[in-house]
């Protein structure tokens, strides 16, 4: 099916099943410990050998001599594999990191050697064996002394261009009445999924199947089969349970690669789990960033001028982090400059991490936004009311396809009290505590993506989804099963869905928060075919056909939807592609979200006391599972503001903090209640279903927020992140 003109009335307006808020079907499996995750697949004999990986000891340089004799002698170890006995190993599309050092490290515990055992103690045991000899070099590891050399890439594959210029901006940013200038500094973070990166891998001659924890299937299995030089049509991946992704599972990590690697050599299934620190340092992570802000505006606070220069740092090839996404498209600005500069460092890769780009971004342009409100005199939600603009700014031509943000900030603002506010910073105590609060706008990109699926049809009337879309804790079981239902006419428990083995058609699977959006729009094409084939099965031939309550009807006949499949299963597969719509049309989702916070006068500790978000999204599929991924982006967000940062050693060039007791993500003490309100919208260019993604728009906007409240609270205004008490206790009103 084809999608080119926006959509009129629907199948699926009637929403007597999507669109309802409906339990994850998978969640018993996963509360009762019976979904299996990638590394517990235990079902494949007494052959399963296991896999553990020596990092390099080094940031840079290169292996002058490396000795695996007493490792190979080690009890039940089956191979060594290091860059001698791998054979040459290609770098995939997306990720440039190589998966094993070469013998040049790119990077700290970038893999040295693979060894595999008949027990995992035993693996880690022969590791301590290997001998490894280097030449250190000096290596870049320090963004801020990199940042003379950083470049503008010329261009990149994602992210939007890596700079735009619009009108005049140093004319008119020079002759602008009010101005803010200032720089931002977001840290290094860890996705710090819950689940490790872990495969297990298995050849059957020159046929490779692999149990993962992956976002993306089909980038998968290009990856892959570039990395290792097997044709992907001889590569077969699984992953129908992932325990959290965040962006760092999107493609072939070094354990999918080398658990691959390290079967072929054993000649075994092989079982590779990643250690924490291995994770931390030799898998992604969104990068640090440096952002110079430049706001020019009128008295009355409309913007005349947006200049938004960042720097970011990566390993050579790699891409920058796109903070400039979210200035591009938020806001009016007749002239505006944005540039993203690349510096080349030493350290693991810097890619993507929920909302890649407007996560960071928005975490120092919408501080600048606080700034230039009270420089002005205004409210903030009211400065950003009147900045709004119904069309891409670059392109005057190009209207939003949706765009209720101005209902979001107001229906934000009444519901949360934001007129009760302390105007003014400093000024209201609770006890101990002064109290603040603020807000920050949010936006992330709608995309919507090609993507197909399977549909059954069986006899008893049970409709079976296979679809290549993965499920990384976000309800994809459940919103698939819900499209099915409402296409069919047919009870929610009626129909199964298998999802995530490449062997079932493709889609974009999660990741840039197009998934719900695009399998949804598959999940309708193929059902849209299935509906046509029952009709063909069952005689009927008018337009007036009605599928309901597991019934075919028309014209007063009515017959079982099962006996369309009384003679075998009736199966359809299609998929739904698209035109030019996105390109026509600025398709984003928006919000606002809303802090208060306690800011102890005597220790400086904050406490977030509570939030509310509201998100505009397009059709919301199923409220209690959308409701449930905005809370996990404010939890994520309150993070990010308060408490994440990958400590950087600069002269060894590593990650110190690099497991979850160091690196210090949010816990159920740090949480209060969170509010969610879904503004409601369709969006008729997005697919006759009319949905948009919604995961990480519920991260965007949420740092500033908190760091707005912090400000109001304290009247100390604090621009690097995290918000650590260190930051700003010297500097707290006087006690007494």
């Amino acid at each position: 099916m084809r999608f080119d003109t926006p959509a009129g009335e629907s199948l699926v307006d009637r929403q007597t099943v999507l669109g309802r808020s409906h339990p994850r079907i998978e969640g018993p499996l996963k509360v009762t410990g019976a979904a299996p995750y990638a590394a517990e697949h235990d079902d494949l004999g007494d052959d399963l050998a296991y896999a553990y990986i020596l990092g390099a000891a080094i940031a840079k340089g290169r292996i002058s001599r490396i000795d695996t004799t007493e490792a190979e002698r080690a009890p039940g170890v089956l191979a060594v594999v290091t860059h001698k006995t791998t054979g040459p190993l290609g770098v995939g599309k997306f990720y440039v990191q190589k998966m094993i050092a070469a013998p040049d490290v790119e990077h700290y515990h970038q893999p040295v050697a693979v060894v595999v055992a008949e027990t995992f103690e035993q693996a880690r045991a022969a590791a301590g064996l290997i001998s490894v000899d280097y030449d250190r070099m000096g290596g870049s590891f320090d963004l801020e002394a990199a940042k003379g050399a950083a470049r503008i890439p010329v261009e990149e594959e994602f992210g939007g261009p890596t700079e735009t210029r619009v009108g005049d901006f140093s004319a008119a940013f020079a002759a602008a009445p009010v101005k803010i200038d200032q720089t931002y500094v977001t840290p290094d973070q860890a996705h710090a999924m819950m689940e490790p990166h872990a495969s297990i891998a298995r050849w059957d001659g020159d046929r490779l199947f692999c149990w993962t924890s992956i976002q993306q299937m089909n980038w998968g299995l290009r990856d892959l089969g570039l990395i290792l030089g097997v044709p992907k049509e001889n590569i077969r991946l699984s992953s129908p349970y992932v325990g959290g992704g965040f962006g760092g599972k999107g493609t072939v990590q070094i354990d999918l690669a080398l658990a691959a690697v390290a079967a072929r050599a054993a000649r075994r299934p092989v079982k590779l789990v990643l250690q924490r620190p291995i994770m931390f340092n030799a898998t992604i992570h969104r990068p640090r960033t440096l952002q110079r802000i430049r706001l020019g505006a009128q008295a009355d606070g409309r913007l005349t001028a947006i200049g938004h220069d960042s720097w970011s740092g990566n390993l050579a090839g790699g891409r920058t982090e796109p903070t400039t996404l979210p200035t591009a498209l938020l806001y009016r600005g007749e002239n505006r400059r944005l540039r993203r500069y690349l510096a080349v460092l030493d350290l693991t890769e810097g890619q993507a991490m929920r909302a890649p780009g407007e996560a960071p971004g928005l975490m120092a342009f919408e501080i600048a936004m606080d700034e230039l409100a009270e420089k002005v005199g205004l409210d903030p939600v009211e400065l950003r009311i009147r900045n709004d603009t119904q069309v891409d700014p670059a392109k005057p031509d190009r209207p939003f396809s949706s765009r209720p943000f101005v209902e979001c900030l107001r229906a934000g603002a009444e519901a949360f009290a934001w007129a009760d506010r302390p105007t003014s910073p400093a000024t209201r105590q609770d006890g101990r505590w002064l109290v603040g609060y603020g807000m920050a706008s949010a936006i992330r990109g709608a995309p919507i993506n090609k993507a197909g699926a399977r549909v059954r049809l069986h006899h008893d009337g049970v409709i079976t989804v296979e679809t290549d879309m993965t499920d990384i804790g976000t309800g994809s079981y459940t919103i698939v099963a819900q499209t099915a239902a409402e296409m069919m006419g047919t009870p929610l428990d009626q129909v199964k869905v298998r999802l995530a083995d490449s062997n079932f058609p493709e889609t974009p699977g999660s990741g840039g928060q197009a998934g719900a959006a695009s399998v949804t729009a598959g999940v309708y094409a193929a059902c849209h075919k299935l509906r046509e084939a029952v009709a063909r099965e069952l005689g009927f031939n008018t337009p007036d056909l009605v599928f309901a309550d597991g019934q075919v009807r028309s014209s007063g006949r009515s017959a079982k939807l099962g006996d369309a499949a009384r003679n075998g299963d009736l199966v359809v597969e299609d998929s739904m592609a698209y035109g030019d719509l996105k390109d026509r049309y600025a398709q984003q989702t928006f919000g606002a979200h809303f802090a208060e916070v306690g800011v102890d006068r005597y220790t400086g500790v904050i406490r977030v006391r509570r939030m509310l978000a509201v998100c505009a999204a397009g059709r919301i599929l199923n409220p209690v599972t959308a409701r449930s991924q905005v809370i996990g982006g404010m939890t994520m967000g309150i993070g990010a503001a308060l408490t994440e940062e990958m400590v950087l050693d600069k002269r060894f060039g590593l990650f110190i903090n690099h497991d979850l007791a160091g690196y210090e993500v949010p816990v159920h003490a740090d949480i209060p209640h969170l509010d969610v309100m879904f503004v409601d919208e369709v969006d008729a260019t997005m697919s006759p279903v009319k949905a948009k993604g919604v995961g990480e728009l519920g991260l965007t906007g949420v740092a500033p927020a908190i760091a707005n409240a912090v400000y109001n609270a304290t009247g100390v205004r604090v621009r690097d992140y995290p918000l650590t008490l260190d930051k700003h206790i010297h500097r707290l009103p006087a006690i007494a």
